[in-house]
């Protein structure tokens, strides 16, 4: 199963952002990598903002470029601004569903439990962590798994409040995805409108 599996700090410092989740390197280094990360930057043009937006945007997901092409295309076809359905639909995704749910602590360990058979969707086990949810599902843990250290440790005090396009349930440790969310909903610092640009020209 493909997935990024490179130096994750270097590319938090690339970004200036903890894109896989809290990252102490930043605060040391909060410039880019390299030799010459640390000195003055020239002005970046404007088609590589635009692809250090969409880079930004895949590594944050863990999704690989064609697949992330694809999920592009899509949006484009289907109704609503290309740009924000693109985010509700990486938002779909069951691994990121998964962390949402505060299931798993980072995203990566979120496709880990699902590519492990923990997580179920609707009562019946799914370990695509691509699988994309649809409002009303529910995803819930194994049963034989809601007692993983990690899936405990996640849970623990997690504010479910934080995503209202998520209904969560403690006593089955399962959540409802009510609808897909927002854009003002979601946390993440991506400019969208920069991607539809790129993949436009």
């Amino acid at each position: 199963m493909a997935r990024y599996i490179g130096p994750k700090s270097k590319i938090a410092r690339r970004f200036g952002e903890p894109i896989f989740g809290a990252d102490k390197v930043l605060s040391r280094r909060n410039f880019p990598p390299g030799q010459h990360g640390n000195n003055r930057r020239r002005k970046q043009s404007e088609y590589a903002v635009m692809l250090a937006e969409k880079q930004k945007a895949k590594y944050t997901y863990g999704v690989l470029e064609r697949q992330f092409r694809n999920m592009f295309e899509k949006a484009a076809k289907a109704e609503g601004i290309t740009g924000e359905v693109l985010l509700q639909n990486l938002e779909s995704r069951l691994d990121n569903v998964v962390f949402r749910m505060g299931i798993a602590p980072t995203r990566a360990a979120a496709r880990q439990l699902v590519g492990h058979k923990h997580i179920t969707v609707d009562g019946a086990v799914v370990n695509i962590p691509s699988f994309s949810v649809k409002p009303g599902m529910i995803v819930g843990v194994r049963e034989k798994s809601k007692s993983l250290e990690v899936i405990v440790a996640a849970l623990a005090g997690f504010n479910h409040s934080k995503y209202p396009w998520i209904e969560w349930d403690e006593q089955t440790k399962s959540g409802k995805f009510l609808h897909k969310p927002d854009r003002a909903d979601i946390p993440e610092n991506i400019k969208e409108q920069l991607i539809v640009e790129l993949y436009s020209k």
